[in-house]
């Protein structure tokens, strides 16, 4: 294996890990601490808010940090870090003792967006497939979450859960390091060389159409945070109470989890080739589209017409994740691309940390129906923010 496609493994995994760590409290609040701690589930999810919270605003520091230190040593520090707050998480007694390692989580998580998806598009012309192969990672690692959670609190406890994902995520550290301590000295980072693309089409450094192309990219960010968090942290519990006479069990909840999260992880892959193919105006739109009807439409349904259209609207969710990336990576310059990531990062998940309170108001006060509801309105929004971008970045493609 070349290097480099080592080190795009490296990425890959990290991004895995990420999504991973971050809601494996989501699946072990839901259904197992609310019993053994004597806490609702809309009392308990809060918890979490904090080390939301922390995985957006340490963005902007670790995209500073990773653009005048080492991008490399950086990762290094997430694989390490996050591994040691898991394992810290697992040994938990309290919610405040699960809100501060939650937190910890949240800070080293907060590293791999600014980061690794910089690593991921230095040096590419066309950066839709690989960033897209790369979110299938990260999905992966939201679907492993409810599934691998799932069987161990059923099988060895939910400390389980926490303690050996960290463990694994020491061990990657420790490969890590060995791997970047390998490169050859006379390598030179490929983080020197320009996008084209920016090149190619001058009106992109108009200063009122970069204004407009950035308010449309953080504007969707956010709304779009917003709406990942709440699918992604909400459907183990929706399952739970839609689907009950086909997952009555934790392991069977997160199997239904794992297989909505699975399929549509692979949306990303058909979008990263249509953006690097096709107009990224349209692509976003039709995306934005389909996640508001499915989001009506699972309005009041149970049972297997749940299940089918949780997987529909999953895959108009994790379909849309690739393309502000896209529309990032065309128009930052390599010198300041994590902070440009780290950016949109933390505006993106500093909206998403209100998703897990948001969740608990509504579904305590109106039940999931309503936030289907509320979730169709922030996708109509994006959709209608969407048409207003303008063309170069088409024509970029």
């Amino acid at each position: 294996m070349q290097r480099s496609q080592l080190n795009f493994l490296f990425l890959n995994v990290g991004h895995f890990l990420d999504h991973f760590f971050m809601l494996i409290f989501a699946t072990v609040a839901a259904l197992r601490l609310s019993n053994e701690w004597g806490l609702s589930y809309a009392e308990l999810i809060p918890y979490a808010t904090p080390g939301f919270i922390a995985f957006g605003l340490c963005a902007i520091p670790a995209g500073w940090l990773a653009d005048k230190w080492s991008r490399e040593g950086m990762m290094l520090i997430f694989f390490v870090g996050i591994g040691l707050s898991s394992l810290l998480a697992s040994q938990a007694n309290s919610p405040v003792e699960i809100a501060l390692t939650l937190t910890l989580i949240g800070v080293f998580a907060a590293i791999y967006h600014p980061v690794g998806l910089a690593m991921v598009v230095q040096g590419r012309t066309k950066t839709g497939m690989p960033l897209a192969v790369n979110g299938v990672f990260g999905n992966m690692g939201v679907a492993s979450a409810a599934l691998l959670t799932g069987y161990f609190i059923d099988s060895a406890g939910w400390r389980t859960a926490f303690a050996l994902p960290g463990v694994l995520s020491i061990g990657i550290g420790v490969l890590y390091w060995f791997f970047i301590k390998s490169q050859a000295a006379t390598e030179t980072t490929v983080a020197k060389k320009e996008n084209t693309n920016v090149q190619n089409a001058p009106s992109a450094h108009a200063g009122n159409l970069l204004i407009r192309v950035f308010a449309v990219i953080f504007f969707t960010t956010a709304l779009g945070g917003l709406i990942f968090q709440s699918t992604t942290f909400a459907l183990p519990k929706v399952f739970e109470e839609r689907l009950p006479d086909i997952a009555n069990t934790a392991t069977l909840i997160g199997w239904y989890a794992f297989i909505v999260f699975s399929v549509a992880a692979f949306a990303q892959l058909v979008v990263g080739y249509l953006v690097d193919n096709h107009s990224v105006k349209i692509v976003f739109a039709g995306v934005a589209l389909l996640q508001a009807i499915f989001f009506t439409a699972m309005i009041q349904l149970t049972g297997l017409a749940a299940l089918l259209v949780a997987i529909a609207f999953m895959l108009a969710v994790f379909g849309q994740i690739p393309i502000n990336d896209v529309l990032v990576g065309r128009i930052a310059r390599s010198e300041w691309r994590s902070r440009a990531y780290a950016l949109r990062y933390v505006i993106g998940f500093s909206v998403s940390a209100t998703a897990v309170p948001l969740i608990a108001w509504i579904h305590s006060t109106w039940g999931f129906n309503a936030l289907f509801m509320t979730l169709a309105a922030g996708a109509t929004l994006i959709f209608l923010a969407t048409m207003t971008l303008p063309k170069f970045i088409q024509e970029t493609a």
